[in-house]
């Protein structure tokens, strides 16, 4: 039975939920294509924002909107994602997986999803639901659960990690659009290489990975990753959405397996 794509986004920072650049038009443009060729039952976003003591799923119709940046203008607190959710979804895919997933109503739509779905499908139509990440889980086990949930693809259910693959604020620039910085690009192709591979060594103990500590202060934003490249099949490829960062220092690399 055929699968619907899997998604990787790099979200970087909420600006991208109004500014209009390179890597925001990526998303539309490749938004548009996706959403004509398929018709999700819903969309599931593995989100580097909410880490947890487990692994949760948000199980509301009713989807509240999370605010989780500080010190930004006003309308960036008024902005809201048109989401719908689906508590009957959501139960469906916890008793998928009892022993590991469990439903709650205290999350809700944070900015590593918003900034994903106001780019690829801002009308809001498909029901969203958000997967946590366990924090206590080394990397093999976001891998081997992206494995078990790929099944749920042949159900018309869209997974969507969002992250980025450099996410430092030790260095970074303040203009979006600044000029990357030599170590961030040299990251950037070391990661590349480990993806085309599927070198599962290296994308597992991504703390050895040659300048890794360089890109990243905490790694909850390279954990999505994991999940999609689980979901991937023997006879799937990847392809890139968008390769670029902002800041300096953001990557922005985004990938589809189909």
């Amino acid at each position: 039975m055929s699968k619907i794509p899997t998604l990787f986004i790099g979200h970087g920072s909420p600006y991208n939920l109004f500014e209009q650049n390179d890597f925001t038009k990526s998303l539309h443009d490749f938004g548009k294509t996706l959403f004509q060729q398929h018709h999700p039952e819903a969309i599931v976003i593995i989100s580097a924002h909410w880490m947890a003591n487990g692994t949760y799923i948000t199980a509301s119709d009713h989807p509240k909107m999370v605010y989780d940046y500080y010190n930004f203008p006003q309308r960036f607190y008024e902005y809201v994602y048109p989401a719908k959710g689906s508590s009957l979804l959501a139960n469906k895919i916890a008793k998928f997986l009892p022993d590991v997933i469990k439903t709650t109503t205290e999350w809700g739509i944070d900015h590593a999803a918003t900034i994903v779905l106001q780019n690829l499908i801002p009308s809001g139509e498909i029901p969203v639901i958000e997967l946590s990440l366990d924090i206590n889980q080394p990397p093999q086990f976001h891998f081997e659960l992206g494995q078990q949930l790929s099944k749920l693809r042949e159900e018309n259910i869209l997974f969507i990690g969002s992250g980025n693959l450099i996410h430092t604020f030790r260095e970074m620039k303040y203009n979006m659009e600044s000029e990357p910085f030599k170590w961030a690009m040299e990251l950037d192709a070391i990661q590349k290489n480990a993806i085309n591979k599927m070198d599962l060594s290296s994308l597992f103990n991504y703390e050895k990975m040659s300048l890794n500590k360089r890109g990243f202060q905490t790694y909850e934003h390279y954990i999505p990753l994991l999940y999609v490249l689980g979901m991937k099949g023997d006879q799937e490829e990847i392809a890139y959405i968008y390769e670029g960062l902002q800041h300096g220092s953001i990557s922005h690399r985004s990938l589809v397996v189909q």
